[in-house]
């Protein structure tokens, strides 16, 4: 079976620049879901897409393989996927084909290679049960009464609070989840049919909260973290 991973770096991080080479301890950001990749027991090519070339330059001296992306998959508003179908349609030029594609973005430094293996052994369980695509989330409580936070801070209710029925009188109990952005993984047919890494019938696997790099802060916890586990090993 072969399992191809996609590890998107873009160079032109506006909240953070340069963040995919922002050194974590010894190693740039992108180096740690490189080696991940690397060490799954499933992913059998592991390709670094970025438009940057010393991104790519250290990613190839990490063990990974380059695809250069073209300048407009590396915009501020380039979506994921796009960049996904390009490394699909550069593969296929070359006679490559996967059964599997699997998303690994650099920002999830701490999704070591257990983490993958695990969530493949999940998702391949689910294949059987009719679901065909699979991302890692966690699950931020089960219950009837739910609200979410709009981005101006405006609260939009998710049940009739007016009518507030009680937990008893209600079959909508339900739980969220939220995705963790460590793990994506569906079919190469799929990705190439829906031109998503979701595919129509998604399953989940659910674990605790994985940090996915986004502030100065998220660095430091993945700092502070690393070192805790060296220091108790």
């Amino acid at each position: 079976m072969e399992i191809l991973s996609i590890i998107p770096a873009r160079g032109g991080s506006k909240g953070i620049p340069r963040k995919n080479l922002k050194p974590i301890l010894d190693k740039p950001l992108v180096a740690y879901t490189i080696e991940a990749s690397l060490k799954s027991k499933f992913i059998t090519k592991t390709i670094v897409s970025s438009e940057d070339d010393e991104i790519l330059e250290v990613s190839k001296n990490y063990g990974a393989q380059i695809i250069k992306r073209p300048d407009e998959l590396a915009q501020d508003v380039t979506k994921t996927a796009p960049v996904m179908l390009q490394v699909l349609n550069e593969l296929e030029k070359t006679g490559y084909k996967a059964d599997y594609v699997v998303l690994l973005q650099p920002t999830c430094p701490l999704r070591d290679e257990n983490y993958i293996d695990n969530a493949f052994k999940y998702y391949f369980e689910k294949l059987h049960e009719g679901y065909d695509s699979c991302f890692s989330a966690f699950s931020i409580g089960y219950t009837h009464a739910k609200w979410r936070i709009l981005h101006d801070n405006k609260l939009e209710s998710l049940y009739d609070f007016r009518i507030r029925p009680r937990r008893q009188e209600t079959q909508q109990h339900y739980s969220m989840i939220c995705e963790n952005g460590a793990f994506y993984a569906l079919p190469w047919d799929t990705l190439k049919e829906v031109k998503d890494f979701i595919g129509y019938n998604p399953t989940a696997y659910i674990t605790p909260r994985v940090i996915d790099i986004d502030t100065i802060e998220d660095f430091k916890k993945v700092e502070e973290i690393i070192n805790a586990k060296k220091t108790s090993a």
